[in-house]
């Protein structure tokens, strides 16, 4: 890892606050920094923050170190990474991690890890608000992803543009003035080169006209996604669906042996060709991993990676859709290393196409094929039309490209989460 952008502006600011804080700091009965303690901090961190900042021939007296937007990220950067914490009213550091300090590429690492939580931090509120600043972890991972994708700089309006159309998916439109959508498009534009500007200070990606990683923030980038570097390890899994045997469908697929479960279920519907429109559960004998939910009760998918697991040999359930009930065997069959110049995941081979969405389970995907390949069954024309087919050649059960399923594996790596890697 290059130390010198290891030891970049935000490495040196969140270590002189860390030290500022000593064995413990008073708060405010809001929670925040004293604006005492701010009049020092600004200077000493070089924040440059501007307190009761002069407009014209009037001063506008700060009153609140949340105003102060650079210490804000700051001060919320060393406690997202866990370095100090708030105890009642007062910031303590966190003493099981306070060798992060004096080893400046995992602590790069660290905030890295954990930028994209600060949207709220640094980016304006109220009036002015973008949705980046609502959807700051979809935005910014959007844009570090595209980053990394890219053969070489992007342009700053091109990441603006990823930006824009990650955060507006959750929200209808339809309905805004060309003046409103300006507006907002113009704000979320702002708070996107904002983000750049901080990833600048970190070390992580460089602003001369276009924007490109440094190699630096490429292996931030590559660790979270859980994409292996050459001789980590791999595990080749088959993914098997369980009760369709006319013909079998099953997926071979080389997959980071460290992969979180969250993603092995994007790779699984990737590799197979489901559309993701449905709940899902990953189970090892009694435990059940999925999406955090009180009802449920299902252990955080997000928290455990397959080799936590599983080792060469061993299996694992995947059910998808609980009403169709598709139940996936997945098998480990054994353990390689990645090998340079490879991307990961990889589907190396496969049979038989996926069944339609909603088709009824094993039951009823079994009736279905039935129905196609018999012309003079009552009920053909009626399944063609269901499946939006105009004849029968258009529906093969043993087709299986290796080429479709790894384009949808790497749209799957390009637009994969940026998490945690323990």
């Amino acid at each position: 890892m290059d130390l010198t952008a290891a030891n970049s502006e935000v490495i040196r600011q969140v270590r002189g606050f860390v030290h500022w804080v000593g064995a413990s700091r008073k708060l405010t009965q809001t929670g925040r920094i004293t604006l005492t303690d701010a009049r020092t901090l600004v200077p000493a961190l070089g924040t440059d923050d501007v307190i009761d900042p002069t407009i014209g021939d009037r001063v506008f007296r700060t009153t609140s170190s949340q105003e102060l937007l650079h210490l804000t990220l700051i001060v919320e950067w060393a406690k997202s990474a866990r370095l100090v914490r708030k105890t009642g009213n007062r910031l303590v550091p966190v003493k099981k991690n306070a060798a992060l300090l004096d080893d400046a590429p995992a602590l790069w690492l660290a905030l890295f890890t954990v930028f994209d939580q600060l949207g709220e931090a640094f980016l304006t509120s109220g009036f002015g608000e973008s949705l980046l600043r609502r959807e700051f972890a979809t935005g910014i991972r959007s844009v570090l992803i595209s980053l990394y994708r890219a053969d070489g700089p992007v342009t700053t309006a091109s990441l603006c543009a990823t930006a824009w159309d990650v955060v507006t998916a959750p929200y209808v439109l339809d309905h805004a003035t060309e003046t409103q959508l300006g507006h907002w498009r113009a704000c979320n534009d702002r708070d996107t080169e904002r983000a750049l500007s901080v990833l600048r200070r970190l070390g992580a990606v460089t602003t001369d006209g276009t924007v490109e990683l440094t190699e630096l923030g490429r292996t931030g980038i590559r660790r979270p996604l859980g994409e292996p570097e050459p001789g980590d390890p791999i595990y080749q899994v088959k993914v098997t669906l369980m009760g369709v045997a006319n013909p079998p469908v099953w997926r071979r697929v080389l997959v980071p042996a460290a992969v979180r479960l969250d993603h092995l279920h994007e790779i699984v519907q990737a590799a197979m060709g489901w559309q993701n429109a449905h709940l899902h559960a990953f189970i090892d004998g009694q435990t059940h991993y999925g999406i955090p939910d009180p009802e449920l009760r299902y252990r955080d998918e997000r928290t455990t990676r397959l080799n936590d697991l599983l080792k060469p040999g061993d299996q694992l359930q995947y059910t998808y859709d609980f009403g169709d009930d598709w139940e996936h065997d997945i098998t480990v069959e054994e353990a390689i290393v990645a090998e340079p110049g490879m991307s990961y995941p990889l589907c190396v081979t496969g049979q038989g196409v996926c069944p339609p969405e909603d088709a009824g389970g094993w039951p009823g995907y079994a009736r279905l094929v039935q129905v196609l390949t018999d012309p003079g069954h009552e009920e053909h024309q009626d399944m063609l039309d269901w499946l939006g087919l105009d004849n029968r050649s258009q529906f093969d059960p043993t087709r299986f490209a290796p080429d479709d399923a790894n384009q949808r594996l790497s749209a799957v790596s390009r637009t994969g989460p940026i998490v945690s890697r323990r």
